[in-house]
């Protein structure tokens, strides 16, 4: 392997709150631990990172620089991986589109803190990946919803509503939900959720958080709650979304944003590979930490440890 010398990153911006790329860095290469750490403060800034020309060319080559970053979750807790590739999640069009609103894996107590995304087939149009800030969600909120959501707990769920109208189902839609609810969870996660890098707070809601409740509301009123939160992440000007190209590489904070995948390209083939970063256990804003409710994570993803002297300096 070529080793990359110590050169500052260029990164260009995408949109004022979210995203930038970089185009012909190698992510195959021996990169340095100073790489590492300027890639990393790119991502605490920008929140998610387009590689093009990435020469990221297999899923060796994309574990091996997801675990630049930390321990490496299984591919999926409940959806088979990649054959002989535990840590690689195929995203294939022929398994249907993810197309809601959704930070991945919240319905554990230890969700990924970041994803990795490897272009392998794309569609001659549409097929992008949406990815919006959390974090420009809850600036935008005003100060007495911001006050309001503070002291808010959602449940998560992976047997969460799908919200897709029958005659708009994939094909296989019935066995793929088999496959993702084979293993029941349920999480109890702050609405806003501190980031321990970066102290930023953000909307730790989503799709996961749409099937069951806020604790203690009715899910009337949690469902009303979460659509008037939920609508300040997906405004336009939080929202990044991501053309595909051969040779790709995406890199998004999990920790910090949500994504979707509209299904506009007419079934035509599209897939990517995901690898996820084991993650923490999130925050709320007064300190306490999420908790399971229903189902054991722990064959899916260890959990990362936090410096507790580096999180209590974090500026909240």
């Amino acid at each position: 392997m070529t080793v990359i010398t110590e050169t500052k990153l260029q990164f260009t911006k995408l949109g004022s709150r979210i995203g930038a790329e970089i185009r012909g860095l190698d992510l195959s290469a021996d990169l340095s631990d100073a790489t590492i750490a300027q890639i990393r403060e790119a991502l605490n800034v920008h929140k998610a990172l387009v590689f093009r020309e990435a020469n990221v060319l297999d899923d060796d080559a994309q574990v091996r620089f997801a675990s630049r970053f930390g321990p490496l979750t299984n591919a999926h807790p409940t959806v088979a991986s990649v054959d002989g590739k535990p840590a690689v999640l195929p995203v294939d069009s022929e398994n249907g589109s993810a197309n809601n609103w959704h930070t991945d894996v919240t319905f554990v107590v230890n969700p990924p803190q970041a994803s990795t995304l490897r272009s392998i087939t794309l569609p001659a149009y549409g097929g992008e990946t949406l990815i919006a800030t959390s974090a420009g969600a809850y600036q935008d909120l005003p100060e007495e919803l911001r006050n309001f959501a503070d002291t808010l707990w959602a449940i998560h769920t992976n047997d969460y509503d799908y919200s897709v109208p029958k005659n708009l189902e994939h094909a296989n839609a019935e066995e793929r939900r088999k496959e993702f609810t084979r293993i029941y969870f349920e999480t109890a996660h702050p609405v806003v959720r501190v980031h321990p890098l970066t102290g930023e707070k953000g909307l730790f809601i989503g799709g996961f958080a749409q099937r069951l409740r806020i604790v203690g509301l009715s899910n009337t009123e949690s469902k009303d709650i979460l659509r008037l939160l939920q609508a300040y992440i997906t405004r336009p000007e939080n929202v990044l979304r991501v053309n595909w190209e051969p040779n790709q590489l995406v890199l998004f904070d999990n920790r910090i944003t949500q994504h979707y995948a509209p299904d506009n390209y007419d079934g035509q083939a599209r897939q990517l590979n995901r690898v996820t970063v084991a993650g923490d256990i999130p925050r709320g804003v007064d300190g306490r930490s999420s908790t399971s409710v229903k189902g054991d994570s722990s064959a899916y993803s260890e959990t990362v440890v936090l410096d507790e002297a580096a999180f209590s300096g974090v500026q909240r």
